[in-house]
């Protein structure tokens, strides 16, 4: 809408209030129309559009127990009611451990929720024909993902028996549109080792690639960190940790939070966030209650 046409709508609004207070007066009625809201209670309305987001590290569909599940991990995520989900330790076809099957597609489908998945490795078939196995991280999202993007960040293989730190996919990317409004949605799955010098790289990387974006971002993600190491001050910088006021890891009796949903700030109010209680996989997840700012 033009600024000419708000002044417009402006100057035209007392003289409708106007009118109906004097008919109201002639006719004793209420001295304004049913269900019309006053300029004050209109400003003190939120412009902000609410979203419910997640982060599960799923195990490669294990519990705590080590059994492989997927019927659990479906009913843990569809009670989280979350609007969009990353996931970390995803399996495609990878092999036994999860049954060579395609868990971002299936849980997908079981939650009627669109899916990005982005490998981190993306192995030869043992035998020729057969699909590619691979493992990453996956997006799940109730809203219709407009683009998508596997951007590579430093990683240190474990396929590699003598690894070297080197760029590799794994960080994946998604827009969706949420209320009209574009979202950038990014999870990640930092390096797990205790030197953090592969993580100090990650998030380096992960920075820049998200410097590059305008708009509400979203960070969603397994960080083998907790809040106050050291390599993770740099995200603070621009991202607003959405602290649950739990840990996550492990599971069972959790003893610190490596598991994240992060906002850019000045784009997104955290209204609260929770790490609920459950064993469906070796981590818990977060959730969080998010307003996307006006425009």
């Amino acid at each position: 809408m033009s600024p000419r046409r708000r002044v417009r709508l402006r100057l035209r609004l007392p003289h409708v209030l106007l009118t109906a207070v004097l008919l109201g007066a002639l006719l004793g009625a209420p001295s304004a129309p049913a269900g019309a809201v006053s300029p004050a209670a209109s400003s003190a309305a939120s412009p902000g559009v609410p979203l419910r987001v997640a982060t599960y590290n799923i195990h490669a569909g294990a519990g705590m127990d080590n059994v492989f599940d997927l019927d659990r991990q479906t009913s843990e995520l569809r009670s989280l009611r979350a609007d969009v989900i990353g996931l970390q330790e995803v399996d495609r076809r990878w092999g036994p451990r999860s049954q060579w099957r395609d868990l971002a597609g299936e849980l997908a489908e079981r939650l009627g929720m669109y899916v990005y998945f982005a490998p981190i490795y993306s192995l030869d078939p043992a035998e020729p024909g057969r699909p590619r196995a691979e493992f990453g991280v996956a997006v799940l999202s109730r809203y219709r993902i407009v683009s998508a993007d596997n951007h590579e960040i430093t990683r240190l293989s474990t396929q590699d028996p003598n690894p070297s730190p080197a760029p590799a996919p794994g960080f994946g990317e998604v827009v969706v549109r949420v209320k009209g409004r574009p979202v950038h949605v990014y999870v990640t799955h930092l390096d797990y080792r205790p030197a953090p010098a592969v993580r100090v790289a990650q998030v380096a990387d992960t920075r820049r690639i998200m410097a590059e974006d305008r708009g509400p971002k979203i960070l969603l993600g397994d960080f083998n960190a907790e809040p106050g190491a050291p390599e993770l001050a740099p995200l603070w910088e621009e991202l607003t940790d959405a602290e649950p006021g739990a840990p996550t890891f492990p599971a069972k009796d959790p003893v610190k939070r490596i598991d994240y949903v992060a906002v850019s700030k000045g784009a997104a109010r955290v209204r609260r966030a929770l790490v609920p209680e459950s064993v469906a996989s070796d981590h818990r997840a977060v959730v969080a209650d998010l307003v996307l700012r006006g425009r």
